[in-house]
């Protein structure tokens, strides 16, 4: 399981706006009678580190996208906007990204196929 935090808005007029995390802490998840236009987060430089476009009442981001540290992140409904923070409290362990080369190519026959393409 993830070492992640999220510190909801409590603001009544965010109320509309579910934001809570999964059983395992690994997907912020965002749920709304309204649409949920945009979703982005502001680094401790001021930018936006994260910028989606959503239009649609509800939303998963994996958490896994988020370096270590403070992400306020805000969700745009417009005119208003949802500010809550999530704190991932440990890096997100690294996936063997190692894949077999026999997973990675085709079955298919490249000279097979480029016969096929000449004679269409």
């Amino acid at each position: 399981m993830a070492n992640v935090e999220l510190k909801p808005n409590t603001n009544i007029q965010a109320a509309g706006l579910k934001h809570y995390l999964n059983t395992t802490k690994d997907t912020l998840i965002l749920k709304s009678d309204k649409k949920i236009n945009y979703l982005y987060s502001i680094n401790k430089d001021h930018q936006r580190a994260l910028e989606l476009f959503i239009n649609a009442n509800s939303y998963k981001l994996a958490l896994n996208q988020l370096p270590k540290g403070k992400h306020v992140l805000v969700a745009v409904q417009s005119p208003m906007r949802i500010i809550f923070v999530v704190h991932v409290l440990e890096k997100w362990p690294v996936a063997n990204t190692e894949t077999p080369t026999r997973a990675r190519t085709s079955s298919l026959d490249f000279t097979e196929l480029a016969s096929t393409e000449q004679s269409h």
